[in-house]
């Protein structure tokens, strides 16, 4: 389920990553190339991205399919940033959430987003979400699995962990809750980007001059796309990107 993107490097146009490539984010909506789970992702689809001089991002989020909101086209067109996070939605449950269960969440300079599923929700994750507090859950921005992967893994980002381990940790705390689940996490501050490749696709294209792109798939034939391992925790920034093999839980 779902396809996601994230985007450091020069200032481009939204349109420039996410509408113009011939395999872009917007055409992944209806006919993604890689994608083992799901085929048609119109539940919903939305952007962050970070404006010159201000960390904390902006949001577009709409609840339809990305292909019939005209007005994101515009916006796409003539908004310019250095660091973006986007996705396309493929919901497993539906839910009456809306454009709040499309990513990326948000907070404080933070944009989160997760591309795959977690068996049994949400019972196989009661006891995860009962370990955080209460105001934690009253302040969840949906009622949907990646919601509450949110709420995980800000909760560990709070209690002092770097942003890379703090998605580490959080996945294989729900794998171990959850066997079977795919759990690849995207995450930016707008100037690096961390990723769990966890039972779906991930790829990453790096270049000096272009910047640094990490997507469930490559949106173009650029020889430079590299595809990252399954059960890895990839770490970027514009210039250089880091792979840390991420190991099952312990049974």
């Amino acid at each position: 389920m779902c396809r996601h993107l994230a985007y450091v490097g020069p200032r481009v146009a939204l349109g420039e990553i996410l509408l113009r490539p011939p395999h872009s984010l917007y055409r992944q909506s209806w006919a993604p190339r890689r994608q083992a789970h799901g085929t048609v992702n119109a539940d919903g689809f939305g952007v962050g991205w970070y404006a010159p001089g201000d960390p904390v991002p902006a949001r577009y989020r709409r609840a339809g399919p990305i292909w019939a909101d005209a007005s994101f086209a515009d916006l796409a067109r003539v908004v310019r940033s250095g660091a973006l996070l986007a996705a396309v939605r493929d919901a497993t449950v539906a839910t009456p959430d809306g454009e709040a269960a499309a990513a990326p969440f948000a907070a404080e300079n933070l944009l989160f987003s997760h591309n795959g599923a977690v068996p049994g929700w949400p019972l196989s994750l009661a006891r995860l979400a009962g370990g955080l507090p209460p105001a934690d859950l009253l302040e969840l921005a949906a009622r949907c699995d990646a919601a509450l992967l949110w709420a995980l893994v800000r909760y560990r980002i709070r209690d002092g962990y770097p942003a890379p381990e703090a998605l580490a940790d959080t996945v294989r705390a729900v794998a171990a809750a959850a066997s079977g689940s795919r759990l690849n996490l995207l995450l930016t501050d707008g100037e690096v980007i961390a990723a769990t490749a966890w039972g779906d696709t991930l790829w990453y294209r790096t270049d000096p001059e272009r910047g640094t792109v990490v997507a469930s798939e490559p949106y173009d034939e650029d020889p430079l796309w590299t595809e990252v391992p399954d059960r890895t925790l990839l770490t970027a920034t514009r210039t250089e990107v880091l792979r840390t093999p991420l190991k099952e839980p312990a049974a």
